[in-house]
C-alpha cells in the first residue's frame, strides 16, 4: 500500500500562489503517472492536472496556464505550482499514482479575500 501524504495548502486571496508537495513511500515512484485531484464541498473529485513517467504533462482546461504540474524522482515528490489562484480553485487537493488505490489525507487550499 502506497503512502501518500500531501502538503502545502493554505489560505491565500485572489492572484496569489501556492505550491503543493506530495510525497509518496513506493521505491518505484519514476514508473507512475501521477495526478493531482481536487474536491470542493458538495462536488465530485476532479483530475486537475497529471504527468506521466516521462514527465508530459496534462491539465484541465480550468487551470491551463496557471497551474504547473512537475516530479522529482529522486525525492518520491510530485508538486503543483498554483498561480493566479480564483475563488473557484477552493477546495480539499490530492495526489494519486495511477493504478494504484491509495489516496493521502489532501492539503486545503482556500481562496478567499
Amino acid at each position: 500500500q502506497v503512502q501518500l501524504v500531501e502538503s502545502g495548502g493554505g489560505l491565500v486571496q485572489p492572484g496569489g500562489s501556492l505550491r503543493l508537495s506530495c510525497a509518496a513511500s513506493t521505491s518505484i515512484f519514476s514508473i507512475y503517472a501521477i495526478g493531482w485531484y481536487r474536491q470542493a464541498p458538495g462536488q465530485e473529485r476532479e483530475l486537475v492536472a497529471a504527468i506521466s513517467s516521462g514527465g508530459s504533462t496534462s491539465y484541465v482546461d480550468s487551470v491551463k496556464g496557471r497551474f504547473t504540474i512537475s516530479r522529482d524522482n529522486a525525492k518520491n515528490t510530485v508538486y503543483l505550482q498554483m498561480n493566479s489562484l480564483k475563488l473557484e480553485d477552493t477546495a480539499v487537493y490530492y495526489c494519486k499514482l495511477h493504478g494504484t488505490s491509495s489516496w493521502g489525507q489532501g492539503t486545503q487550499v482556500t481562496v478567499s479575500s
